[in-house]
């Protein structure tokens, strides 16, 4: 799978559209001069904001109910959105941190103690995109599992940690073990319930720790029906994203036990993580996150029927990924330029689809954005685009 950075720059996307032929249009169609209140976003996991509307929008939150300000991530809305995840995960106390990889890293650390292997997924963002943080900063040794799989299985774990306690003479401890649910580079697959059971059973009787990496947990509970809650019970620490889908321009949200999380607020400043002010992305996560798992689940819903029109269609097909989320594979058939299709689509609809290609397979990400029309324009628009781009 691509990185997402690259995925975005190499697609339609990321290119200045040019002079497309004139199509009828549709009776809501796109007008430039529209904000992205009316685009679809089917390329990331939430609407993401433009600056204007970001400050719009705080605006008519603190006109609703006036925010509260906090102080290096003390009082006002920061305290109001940790005591609110407090309540979503059931986990003792939370703590605000200015990104995922921090609330990741410092869990993992914590979590350890002076024991330094720590298990992994090999797709995990713990392990493939946090710049190998674990080792150079934190001292710990990451062994990854399941090499291309989204998730690895208890006999993989347990094989693991034999192998290395009866091959390696000076023996370091075992650390913890990291899941990630659901896994972005596995296309949004979720790792079963199931598995997520057993291990944290077998981890609790041999006293090893576990972390969730759960930047987009929210979405694992929309399509599997668990809710957030039940996931967080069979960890001992629980991140989640606060701007991949709830709005804020950043920040993260760790959860677990009081004896981890009160050592956070120390270790933040530490690593330079320590903010004056941290209200406005507190502010935005706390109003999206009232009735997301609603609002998200009816976005799931409206894409299905969307999917099973699409897919009467000869151009294209939209494929669920096994045990997936919000991501959903595309395959184009020939005949037509899929850059063209994504360019036409954005510039004169308003929606964003990528016409970026791996191995015959583009991508569509499902997000609240799909709520804002009819599936019947949405439908007619991609019909329109796809003729279009006919070579």
């Amino acid at each position: 799978m691509a990185d997402r950075r690259n995925f975005i720059k190499n697609s339609g996307l990321a290119l200045i559209p040019g002079i497309l032929p004139v199509v009828p249009a549709l009776k809501t169609a796109f007008r430039p001069e529209e904000s992205t209140a009316s685009i679809i976003n089917f390329v990331s996991d939430g609407e993401m904001l433009t600056p204007k509307e970001y400050i719009g929008k705080l605006a008519e939150i603190d006109k609703k109910s006036p925010i509260q300000g906090d102080s290096y991530g003390s009082g006002g809305a920061v305290e109001a959105l940790q005591k609110k995840f407090e309540s979503i995960t059931g986990k003792e106390r939370a703590i605000y941190m200015p990104t995922g990889t921090m609330a990741n890293q410092l869990a993992i650390a914590n979590l350890s103690g002076p024991n330094t292997k720590v298990f992994v997924q090999e797709t995990s963002h713990v392990y493939r995109d946090e710049a190998d943080a674990a080792q150079s900063v934190h001292g710990k040794r990451l062994i990854p599992l399941a090499t291309g799989e989204a998730a690895f299985t208890l006999n993989q774990l347990r094989e693991a940690i034999n192998y290395h306690n009866n091959g390696e003479v000076f023996k370091s401890g075992l650390g913890a073990v990291s899941i990630e649910n659901p896994v972005r580079r596995a296309n949004g697959a979720q790792v079963s319930l199931e598995e997520i059971k057993n291990i944290s059973v077998w981890c609790r009787e041999n006293n090893l720790k576990l972390h969730l990496d759960g930047a987009r947990l929210f979405l694992a509970s929309g399509y599997s029906g668990v809710t957030v809650k039940q996931y967080a019970s069979y960890f001992d620490t629980v991140y989640i994203s606060l701007y991949k889908y709830l709005g804020a321009a950043g920040g993260a949200i760790l959860c677990g036990d009081a004896s981890v999380i009160d050592k956070m607020e120390h270790q933040i400043k530490i690593f330079g993580g320590a903010m004056y002010q941290c209200w406005p992305q507190a502010a935005m996560a706390l109003h999206y996150s009232d009735g997301f798992e609603k609002r998200f689940k009816e976005a799931a819903e409206k894409a299905n029927q969307l999917f099973a029109s699409l897919n009467q269609l000869p151009e294209l097909k939209v494929i669920p990924v096994p045990n997936g989320t919000n991501i959903f594979q595309v395959k184009f058939s020939d005949g037509f330029s899929t850059k063209k299709f994504s360019e036409t689509l954005k510039s004169r609809y308003g929606i964003n689809l990528s016409g970026f290609v791996r191995d015959g397979l583009g991508r569509i990400a499902i997000n609240e954005s799909v709520l804002k029309r009819e599936n019947s324009e949405i439908l007619t628009a991609i019909k329109d685009s796809l003729q279009i781009a006919k070579k």
